[in-house]
């Protein structure tokens, strides 16, 4: 707390409150990110120690359509609580969000729900979202974002000129979404659906092939990275663990864990 009276500095020119205002004003922001470091490792932490399957799951990535945000073979724990409605005690106590644009949201795939995606949400209901010779535009705005990731040189006329008529089979909900939801030029995000992209635009199966997420659909968004190691998506594209990679664990688990990924907190990006 401030003391009330101003003393002198050494100079005798400059009150030492002066002096003890700048140093705390250059503090402050460096006292916010500590305490907000907190506060996450704080949730996570209550999570991992009390969670169940109800409050936090495990998750794995298979594919490399996150790239380079999320590799194949990370393993992830996924708050389930995150996006969870709330009631009029629970918003008061627990720390429920928004979907916003940005975020890493994990939900059920739309065209088959026994399956589950991570993608990265970049329209929220009412947005109007294109794509120009690969670059995204929202609102009308071209967006700089440092997360995406293109790991081919050419365009494709559907993947990097969007909406326009598909060159590869698309399914159902990206048909609808073609003939129901474009408006000069424009996929128009409609009410209680989100649409999610892929980090590594060249190579992702994300709402330009199947269109949009249903809300009810978004289980949460990863918390941590709990473990990470070098694995082929063919290793871990079923369910349960093959012998083929069990053996490759125990004889490699040191060398081809990514240590420098362990307990690595995931964030989303502020997306305007």
């Amino acid at each position: 707390m401030e003391p009330d009276k101003v003393t002198v500095s050494e100079e005798g020119s400059e009150p030492a409150e002066s002096g003890q205002a700048e140093a705390e004003a250059e503090a402050a922001p460096r006292l916010f990110q500590a305490r907000s470091a907190i506060a996450e490792w704080t949730i996570t932490l209550i999570v991992l120690l009390f969670g169940t399957t109800t409050l936090v799951q495990a998750f794995v990535i298979p594919t490399g359509s996150m790239e380079n945000t999320l590799l194949v073979g990370d393993h992830l724990l996924v708050d389930k609580l995150a996006y969870a409605p709330s009631g009029p005690i629970s918003k008061h106590l627990l720390p429920y969000d928004e979907i916003k644009r940005g975020d890493i949201i994990v939900f059920r795939y739309p065209a088959d729900i026994s399956q589950t995606f991570v993608k990265r949400c970049m329209g929220v209901p009412g947005d109007r979202i294109h794509i120009e010779d690969k670059a995204l535009y929202l609102n009308g705005k071209k967006l700089v974002e440092p997360y995406a990731y293109h790991n081919t040189g050419y365009i494709d006329s559907y993947r990097d000129n969007f909406p326009t008529d598909p060159d590869v089979p698309v399914s159902v909900g990206a048909h609808d979404m073609l003939a129901n939801h474009v408006k000069n030029g424009d996929v128009v995000v409609p009410p209680n659906y989100y649409f999610a992209l892929g980090d590594n635009r060249d190579s992702s199966l994300d709402s330009r092939y199947w269109g949009f997420v249903p809300r009810d659909n978004i289980i949460g968004k990863p918390l941590m990275i709990y473990w990470s190691y070098v694995a082929s998506s063919e290793d871990l594209s079923t369910p349960s663990l093959t012998a083929k990679h069990l053996a490759d664990v125990l004889l490699h688990f040191p060398t081809k864990t990514r240590w420098s990924r362990t307990f690595r907190l995931i964030h989303g990006y502020p997306v305007q």
